[in-house]
């Protein structure tokens, strides 16, 4: 009998829909951020992953259009295992992640004593890493 690979992807997923965060009246999501790395801006608003942010999660859908500023919803998942395009200074297996550039993902600091109030910054767990293209990562 042989072993069959399983999806990691679609192992406790968990999901939350969030308003998406407006720069000058325009959405700073669009559907070119779908897949990538969003965080939290202000409460109960997303945008995309800054280099340096603490990472929520994945963005997996807006609803309506791009052209529908100013009304769409973001769905986020925050829990779960997911699949992160990543950015200088790659992740290794084991690390934890923060956002980095382009709302990829990348290795966060070692635990200091300069972290913020409220914890280290650090998110996830690198599951596996693809290259220099993109990591599978346990949101906990």
């Amino acid at each position: 009998m042989t072993v069959r690979d399983h999806n990691l992807e679609s192992i406790g997923e968990v999901f939350a829909t969030f308003k998406v965060k407006q720069t000058a009246g325009v959405d700073d999501l669009t559907d070119a951020h779908i897949n990538k790395a969003v965080t939290l801006t202000t409460s109960h608003e997303v945008g995309p992953g800054t280099d340096g942010a603490i990472l929520l999660g994945k963005l997996v859908d807006l609803t309506l259009e791009d052209r529908d500023t100013g009304k769409r919803l973001a769905t986020v998942q925050i829990g779960g295992v997911c699949k992160l395009p990543i950015a200088t200074t790659y992740p290794v297996v084991g690390n934890r992640v923060l956002c980095g550039a382009n709302a990829a993902v990348k290795q966060a600091p070692a635990l200091a004593g300069n972290d913020p109030a409220g914890g280290n910054v650090a998110r996830g767990t690198v599951l596996a890493v693809n290259g220099t293209t993109d990591c599978t990562i346990l949101l906990n």
